[in-house]
């Protein structure tokens, strides 16, 4: 079965908000030249923004964040953001592996930017709901 994809927009002005509350003002997420001149292809999101964008879908899926009992994620991909109005798009689907007998539903899945994999080997495990 698979989930109802979710589609988040990142812009500059997010990243900037997450950079404050996270307290991670590395320049490769605020500027074109510094990321560059380290190889990236230009600003990227931070991979723990990318990776609560992914946590916001599961709960959304699971019907309650205290419905999440096991989530994690490996980085395969930057998602680079461009200095515009704009930005970029992070879609995020889902396909339920399985259901226990205990009433937990595993999750395996997938995010994406400009149809490439960002993230590698995404599951989640919630509770089922009733």
């Amino acid at each position: 079965m698979e989930l109802p994809t979710q589609t988040f927009r990142v812009t500059r002005a997010d990243l900037i908000r997450y950079a404050g509350a996270s307290g991670d003002f590395n320049p490769i997420h605020w500027s074109d030249r510094v990321a560059t001149s380290v190889g990236l292809p230009g600003v990227i999101a931070h991979g723990m923004f990318t990776m609560a964008l992914v946590g916001r879908a599961v709960t959304t899926w699971a019907g309650a964040p205290d419905a999440v009992v096991d989530f994690g994620v490996r980085f395969t991909r930057p998602v680079v953001v461009p200095d515009d109005d704009e930005g970029t798009e992070v879609e995020v689907a889902a396909k339920v592996k399985e259901v226990t007998e205990d009433g937990l539903t595993r999750l395996d899945v997938t995010a994406t930017c400009r149809g490439e994999k960002v993230l590698s080997q995404a599951r989640a495990t919630v509770r089922t709901p009733r």
